[in-house]
């Protein structure tokens, strides 16, 4: 991989975001004017968000999954989104791996773990897992509580997407440290977090990324929130570790 003129776009902060800050004022319209891949969420967290070449999805919560294209005046809460560019030739896997062999083998790619890397993957999977959380009523809650309430998906004999990005440790109050994906099938049916997959071949792109630009929330929330959050918050909401906060 090459470094090109690439930059990530984000908007708020995942910590705003762990806070219970589910509302904010930039539209995809405006989103889209800043990249064609990425995730995040909306307002109220309703579904989680996928870009793919450009178009925005919705994946909301249900018994199954539903996906829907968002119009351009739908406002969001959280988002990070790039004008992909992949340096260097497609990376080919045609044996399987769980999401933590993946992981361990797209560490071999990272050239320093100190910048910033975007991935858009297509591939079969033998299995995927995904969650979605709920759409969400004022008072809010902590996300730590909101993922108590998530819907778990498993699909087998998928061919779909994921796209997503690795961010250093230095950035953990800002955005997810490590690997963070969104999944979202290749009939644009199905979808979610990432939790867990076996692959049975995928083809993977991959930037590197050194330019960061973000744009935080103006509202009272933002400003008078406190937004620490701990490392197992995170691992909570990321990787659904049992909540032991409530």
């Amino acid at each position: 991989m090459r470094t090109k003129d690439n930059m990530i776009f984000q908007y708020s902060t995942i910590n705003a975001l762990v806070a219970g800050i589910y509302d904010g004022n930039l539209t995809i319209g405006e989103l889209s004017k800043y990249g064609n891949l990425g995730l995040g969420t909306f307002n109220h967290l309703d579904g989680e968000m996928v870009v793919l070449d450009g178009e925005f999805y919705k994946v909301k919560a249900a018994n199954d999954p539903t996906v829907v294209r968002v119009s351009p005046d739908e406002k969001i809460s959280f988002a990070s989104v790039t004008n992909f560019k992949p340096g260097g030739a497609s990376i080919l896997l045609n044996e399987p791996f769980t999401l933590e062999g993946l992981q361990k083998r797209l560490d071999k790619e990272l050239a320093s773990v100190n910048i910033f890397y975007a991935f858009r993957m297509k591939g079969i999977f033998k299995s995927v897992k995904t969650r979605c959380v709920p759409i969400q009523e004022r008072p809010y809650s902590r996300l730590t509580t909101v993922v108590e309430h998530q819907s778990r998906y498993e699909f087998k004999d998928i061919e779909g997407y994921l796209v997503g990005f690795w961010f250093p440790d230095y950035m953990k109050d800002i955005n997810v440290p490590g690997y963070h994906f969104h999944f979202l099938s290749a009939d644009k049916t199905r979808g979610g977090h990432l939790f867990e997959c076996r692959t049975a071949r995928l083809e993977i792109d991959a930037a590197r990324i050194l330019g960061f630009r973000m744009i935080l929330p103006g509202s009272k929330e933002f400003k008078k929130t406190n937004l620490t959050v701990n490392e197992e918050e995170l691992e909570i909401i990321e990787k659904g570790k049992k909540n032991t906060y409530s």
